[in-house]
């Protein structure tokens, strides 16, 4: 049965960048220390690449961006159709912008991470990078923020489940199930995967929802429904003309994220402070919240870069500009045909 589950899930789910956009090699200065050569050397500092052992025997390869002014560290567990090498300038910026460690793997099978890609490695694909912060980088569940975009919300929603002291949970553009995407059924049945709309009410953190309104890989009805169902809620983000693909090049993404992170970080003080007064901390998490009103039409859609975020945040808030496709979008129409691009 569980086999059965497995392969449905690598039909409709997984579709790793072929061939990888990225290698891993020994550093040329010695020391035994991994680089990703095709990052740029001016930005290596600070980041390590790593390989980890899975509990299921694959080894997958994980980067993580130091910030030294970091209050928290995010696990980033990215979309169905991006590697590490696509995902890195960004973890870099959101790693600046937020003032966060971060810290983002490739699932087994993707990349250079070995294995193939299932529901359950993926499960143990989080665990070990989740083990790797406790052991190597001495981070309590307190400051881990867990980020799950697309079919990343699956991994990152089993862990949350089982984890009652994380910081934060953040879902971007996620699912309820892999089942759900394809049709909307009331009832989990055995045979769906990635079972978000099960799992959601165990999460005892604050939960952040980000998903574009006119998504049409997945409906935007799956961040609304999870958001209600989770039991801290904070104030989502819906992007008005967003699609599946495209999220982080509007301004609101990022303004929104470090409103989110600085809340949490807020929130910790709060509970480990005596006579913290509740209206200091302007919380957000309250089950009547109203959406984000930072939600708007996009006044162009030109073609863009996708080197930085910094041409569509911060000079002109205002305007925003759309990109046809962003650097994590695979979403063509080949792929579509083949099943489902998360």
């Amino acid at each position: 049965m569980g086999a059965v589950t497995s392969t449905i899930a690598a039909k409709l789910a997984f579709f790793p960048p072929t061939p990888p956009s990225y290698t891993v090699v020994l550093d040329e200065r010695g020391g035994g220390r991994l680089v990703i050569p095709e990052i740029s050397t001016a930005v290596r500092e600070g980041v390590d690449v790593l390989r980890l052992r899975t509990r299921r025997g694959n080894e997958i390869v994980a980067v993580h961006v130091k910030n030294p002014k970091a209050g928290a560290t995010l696990l980033y567990s990215h979309g169905n159709a991006a590697d590490l090498g696509q995902m890195f300038v960004l973890f870099v910026e959101l790693s600046s912008r937020l003032r966060v460690n971060l810290i983002g793997y490739d699932y087994s099978g993707y990349g250079q991470s070995s294995g193939k890609p299932t529901e359950y490695n993926t499960y143990a694909d989080i665990e070990a990078v989740y083990e790797c912060l406790k052991e190597s980088y001495k981070v309590e569940d307190e400051d881990i923020i867990l980020y799950g975009q697309s079919v990343g919300s699956g991994p990152t929603l089993e862990l949350a489940s089982r984890l009652p002291n994380l910081r934060a949970v953040v879902l971007h553009s996620p699912i309820l199930s892999g089942l759900r995407v394809l049709y909307p059924v009331k009832h989990t049945y055995w045979f769906d995967i990635y079972k978000n709309i099960d799992k959601i009410g165990l999460v005892k953190c604050p939960v952040l929802v980000i998903h574009g309104t006119t998504d049409d890989v997945v409906d935007c009805s799956h961040g609304k429904q999870l958001w209600e169902l989770s039991k801290e809620k904070y104030e989502p983000l819906w992007v008005k003309g967003g699609n599946h693909c495209n999220l982080e090049f509007y301004p609101e993404y990022v303004r929104h994220l470090k409103k989110f992170v600085s809340y949490v970080a807020k929130r910790k003080t709060a509970s480990s402070s005596k006579g913290f007064e509740a209206e200091n901390s302007e919380p957000k998490n309250m089950a009547d919240s109203k959406p984000s009103s930072e939600i708007h039409e996009p006044s162009s859609r030109p073609d863009a870069s996708r080197i930085s975020l910094d041409s569509r945040i911060g000079n002109n808030p205002g305007k925003v500009d759309v990109p046809e496709k962003s650097r994590m979008s695979t979403d063509n129409s080949d792929k579509r045909k083949k099943g489902l691009v998360w």
